[in-house]
């Protein structure tokens, strides 16, 4: 193995988890020794990235996720995956090997009995919505209530990615995609989402169609556009993958079907398993438009009722956004969905996903639209990793027992003292064998002292 940095960063996202152990523990090793350039804690934090275990659009591993945090010089990073918890073992590993805060989320998409009429997060689709709990530190025990409800939501996107690959086909024709085959080796762990579908159908019809004509030709007819719209299209990934999503996977596409409540689980059952993982349900908004989101005030109450305890947020589809017209009205939205956050001390989860392409690593909390919240977003970040340390450690996070006794209903009471322990929970393997060492009656100031 290379010891160029440049080599041993693309090594961690081998698909192969002992290459990207040994690439960590290469580039560790360099910082340590000082060789390689680490940049200061920045006071700015993503707790909402997608990696490969899902889709990352530059395929980051977890490794490469927080390598990438440690650089930018991130007080806390997290991931997020859909359906899956496979990046927690090695975000925390990471973690503590470059001494980055790092916490673990997962994502999926729910059917909310209680509206099913209304649009919320997932536009066009009324009663779904994407749905979130954070700050998971261990996989439920087998056979539990959280174990069985985890397996179905893998197993039921696979079934969702197999019936829309079969709706697919005819227009596909004549290539040939083979789920197994083709879909899933582009994903570590089995767990493919639409757009490695879409990256497989991109990767099979250009090896078919090696004549550039033949291939604008050939998507021509299926997308609805000319041979030279396409043609000037297939140099971008991006933009050529999303007008072949648009057309083909998109509502009125031919792999599309209404999603109804049949089609994800109940956000109750849901929020009963990141519960019963000790981890917090979230709260999830897109940007307040829907009339599932246009009163904040009545949708964060929901919220609540189904036990979530922090607001996750993607900031930079609210405020980075070139129509001054729209961006007035989203700039607004946010700005009332965090009042009321706020009002009900519910801190923040933040982030940019990197789950589509051209996403950035990290948002702009200096701009001028994201300044006013910056504080708030890190503070939220931070609480997170508080209760993730604290969960890992002595397992007393957020939802644990102990914080039931300790803190009663009190929100902002308990964000307090979990802020705090992010905050001097610093390096995090240190800072967990501290913790580690406290006897199991301990207190929150014993808490305190330890670190």
């Amino acid at each position: 193995m290379s010891n160029d940095p440049t080599s041993l960063e693309k090594q961690l996202s081998h698909f192969d988890r002992a290459a990207r152990r040994e690439s960590l523990g290469a580039l560790a090793t360099a910082r340590n020794g000082g060789d390689t350039a680490a940049a200061r804690l920045s006071g700015w934090v993503n707790v909402h990235l997608h990696t490969f275990f899902s889709f990352n659009y530059l395929d980051y591993s977890p490794s490469r996720i927080v390598w990438e945090a440690k650089k930018a010089g991130l007080d806390v990073v997290g991931s997020v995956d859909f359906d899956v918890l496979d990046a927690m073992d090695e975000m925390f590993e990471a973690g503590e090997a470059l001494d980055v805060r790092t916490v673990v989320a997962l994502e999926t998409r729910v059917f909310s009995r209680d509206y099913p009429d209304r649009e919320f997060s997932s536009p066009g689709e009324p009663g779904v919505l994407y749905f979130m709990g954070s700050g998971f530190t261990r996989l439920p025990a087998p056979g539990s209530y959280a174990a069985t409800c985890l397996d179905a939501m893998r197993s039921q996107a696979r079934v969702r990615n197999i019936a829309m690959l079969d709706r697919l086909r005819p227009a596909l024709a004549p290539l040939e995609i083979d789920y197994e085959a083709d879909v899933l080796p582009l994903t570590p762990s089995g767990n493919a989402t639409e757009r490695h579908m879409l990256a497989a159908f991109d990767l099979k019809a250009r090896e078919r169609f090696r004549d550039t004509a033949q291939l604008a030709a050939y998507w021509a007819e299926r997308i609805g556009a000319t041979p030279d719209e396409v043609a000037a299209l297939l140099g971008d990934a991006a933009k050529f993958r999303a007008a072949v999503r648009a057309k083909l996977m998109k509502r009125g596409g031919v792999g599309y079907v209404q999603p109804d409540e049949t089609t994800f689980p109940p956000i109750r059952e849901v929020a009963r398993m990141i519960l019963d993982c000790e981890a917090i349900p979230c709260a999830t908004w897109l940007d307040g438009t829907a009339d599932g989101e246009a009163d904040a005030d009545e949708l964060l109450d929901y919220f609540l009722d189904l036990g979530c305890l922090v607001l996750n947020i993607i900031p930079d589809r609210n405020w980075n956004i070139a129509d001054p017209k729209v961006k007035r009205v989203k700039v607004g939205k946010l700005r009332e969905i965090v009042l009321a956050a706020l009002e009900r001390d519910l801190p923040f989860s933040v982030g940019t996903e990197m789950n589509n392409y051209g996403q950035k690593f990290v948002d702009t909390f200096d701009a001028p639209e994201m300044r006013p919240y910056a504080a708030d977003f890190r503070d939220g970040a931070t609480v997170l990793y508080g209760h993730t340390l604290l969960q890992r450690a002595l397992g007393k996070g957020r939802v644990s027992a102990w914080a039931r006794e300790t803190f009663g209903g009190d929100r902002a009471r308990a964000n307090a003292f979990y802020l705090e322990v992010g905050r001097k929970g610093f390096p995090p393997r240190k800072a967990r064998e501290a913790l580690s060492r406290l006897p199991a009656d301990c207190d929150a100031e014993d808490i305190r002292k330890a670190l």
